[in-house]
């Protein structure tokens, strides 16, 4: 019995040494899953990891994921606060053509909510919908200047590794290429990401409208990463900057319901 039982250990042993460890990036990934409709299969391992990687360094899934509340002014212009958890958000701005001052009120989820013109309720069914549709536009693209580091394993993102790079300001980077299929309002744009080899955080982009472009239409730096709540977020894109940035556990519920004007000194 002693002998059997000494050769079954034995036999287990040597199984578990000849079965290849779990590596970094399988802790990484099951750490920080791709959300569903990921491109797992056309996506780089290498750039996968360093994806994780840069999640792991910004504080990682669950804390990304337990980050409710996130307030900042797109560029000093459009004024968002955003309710991950439930897809409720609040913008405020001011029209492009009449100038007049607006704040819409709604869930990105059921795409519904009610909007205000220069104080006045917008409530022509048509107007409503141009307001909801536009506040919706904006969100998406003023939450990835802000939350892209976040999204590299986003449903319709294809993540390839696009070797060793430099950035603008010299320093050295990993660079990911950063691809689309069926999502948001632009998928045929395309991003290199620059993961800076000192800070191990997305320290530049290149945005090309084309994923076909030979050359990038602009290339911004990501600077001045900062602790918010559990997470790291960036404010600064070289010549400008967001502002107003703040990460909240709690909000009273009439942010998100009342479009007066919101004193802030009270709730922070």
């Amino acid at each position: 019995m002693t002998t059997k039982l000494s050769l079954l250990a034995t036999c287990v042993l040597l199984a578990a040494l000849a079965a290849p460890a779990p590596s970094l990036a399988d802790h990484h990934s099951e750490s920080n899953p791709p959300a569903p409709g990921f491109d797992l299969a056309g996506s780089d391992a290498k750039a996968i990891e360093i994806a994780d990687q840069v999640m792991a360094a910004m504080g990682g899934r669950d804390a990304w994921d337990a980050t409710r509340y996130i307030r900042w002014r797109f560029f000093g212009r459009r004024f968002h606060v955003w309710d991950k958890h439930t897809g409720r958000i609040r913008i405020e701005g001011v029209g492009r053509e009449d100038q007049k001052p607006y704040v819409i009120l709604m869930n990105l989820h059921a795409k519904e909510g009610r909007a205000w013109r220069d104080g006045t309720e917008i409530t022509d069914p048509t107007e409503l919908a141009k307001m909801i549709d536009g506040g919706e536009s904006a969100w998406i693209n003023d939450s990835y200047w802000i939350a892209m580091p976040y999204k590299l394993k986003d449903s319709g993102v294809t993540l390839k590794y696009a070797g060793s790079g430099e950035m603008e300001d010299g320093r050295s980077a990993e660079v990911l290429q950063l691809t689309f299929e069926g999502v948001g309002r632009t998928p045929e744009n395309k991003y290199l990401v620059y993961v800076a080899s000192d800070s191990g955080l997305v320290e530049q982009w290149d945005f090309y409208p084309q994923a076909a472009d030979a050359e990038p239409r602009f290339k911004v730096p990501w600077h001045n990463w900062q602790r918010y709540g559990r997470i790291l977020l960036s404010d600064n894109r070289g010549e400008g900057s967001h502002t107003e940035m703040a990460v909240f556990d709690e909000l009273p519920d009439s942010v998100f319901d009342d479009p007066a004007p919101i004193d802030w000194s009270v709730i922070e």
